[in-house]
């Protein structure tokens, strides 16, 4: 008996040891996985109190609003980033482009059996460093585990809370005709940059994703229009499907139409060229730390130059504007003075990018 005990109240061997069945069990071994692992990671006055739930404070007047999301990206580790910090950054972001300042997160992680420890802490510290950098905590969270061969590896999925300031409201539905589109960087780091690790593919200049909590980014520009809230009419994240698919999914939301210049839109050389290697189009890449704002006319210029000032907008562009179209068509304006129309996503160029 005495045997037994010992080997309960034995640290975790985080180095050598892997996820086993007893870890999802809900007894000792998965208390003590969520002691020596997750809350070290994650410490916070509400995680600590150990509840299945988290009761928290809302500060200030406002909406309330939450995302939720699932991440089951491969591989776990990528240039740039990981399943980790991607988990937080993607329902940040989710609470970001509802115009609102994320306040709260939880977590929940389906593990396969047999997954080393010391993966899922290098995971479980990066998802716990990326929440700290955001500013926001996780509060609460489940863990389950499934017999070897049933998963892969790890599956995250995160809700996130957050408070959306009276008057702000960006929703898809908002871009009316006139309106100016941007965009506050660079497309496609992140789908090239998750690609090249899962073929092992490799580029004379290192392309990393641009993975990145962007509410910092969303209040900034918020902030370049006092008493004019309501002109900044859309924010979205291009992930899934690029560019081009969330532009397509506000056009049909608002019941608009919208032209893009070609010239217009940035991209990385070297971004372009595997894109022109593996046979994608950039617009259609996914992307985890750009945004897309959609304004009136008369605020584009305050909106583009706080986008700027942000180390995460510094490469913010003007693309395009809202046009009257009742087929709600995306089209675009090529670089050789032709037009094309920028369709939705046939397929998944990439599948488990996010």
């Amino acid at each position: 008996m005495s045997t037994i005990k010992k080997d309960y109240v034995r640290p975790l061997n985080v180095k050598t040891g892997r996820v086993d069945m007893n870890h999802g069990a809900g007894g000792r071994a998965a208390m003590q996985l969520i002691e020596e692992l997750f809350l070290p990671a994650f410490d916070n006055p509400y995680l600590r109190q150990g509840h299945d739930g988290a009761a928290l404070p809302l500060p200030g007047a406002g909406r309330l609003v939450v995302a939720t999301d699932a991440h089951v990206i491969s591989p776990l580790f990528f240039p740039g980033g990981d399943i980790g910090a991607l988990s937080v950054h993607g329902t940040v972001n989710d609470v970001a482009m509802n115009g609102a300042t994320p306040l709260y997160l939880s977590a929940s992680f389906i593990l396969e059996e047999g997954f080393p420890l010391a993966d899922l802490k290098r995971i479980v510290d990066s998802m716990g460093a990326a929440a700290r950098e955001a500013g926001v905590a996780i509060v609460t969270g489940d863990t389950k585990v499934v017999e070897q061969g049933k998963g892969d590896g790890v599956f995250i999925s995160t809700t996130g809370v957050g408070v959306a300031a009276p008057g702000v409201d960006t929703s898809g539905a908002n871009a009316r005709p006139g309106d100016v589109i941007l965009v506050s960087g660079t497309i496609g780091e992140h789908g090239v940059a998750v690609l090249s690790q899962r073929e092992s593919l490799a580029f004379e200049t290192a392309i990393v994703s641009d993975t990145a909590a962007l509410h910092a980014l969303v209040a900034d520009m918020l902030a370049a229009l006092p008493g004019r809230e309501g002109t900044l009419h859309v924010l979205r994240d291009p992930t899934r499907g690029g560019l081009a698919t969330t532009l397509n999914e506000i056009a049909r939301q608002s019941g608009v139409g919208m032209l893009l210049e070609e010239a217009a839109i940035p991209v990385l050389p070297q971004v372009d060229a595997a894109c022109e290697l593996l046979g994608l189009d950039p617009l259609y890449v996914a992307n985890e730390g750009k945004l897309i704002a959609v304004c009136a006319p008369e605020a584009a210029d305050a909106v583009l130059a706080a986008m700027r000032a942000h180390p995460l907008g510094a490469n913010a562009a003007r693309i395009g504007t809202v046009t009257e179209d009742p087929h709600r068509f995306v089209q675009m304006a090529t670089r050789l003075g032709g037009r094309r129309v920028v369709d939705w996503l046939s397929g998944e160029q990439l599948p488990r990018i996010c």
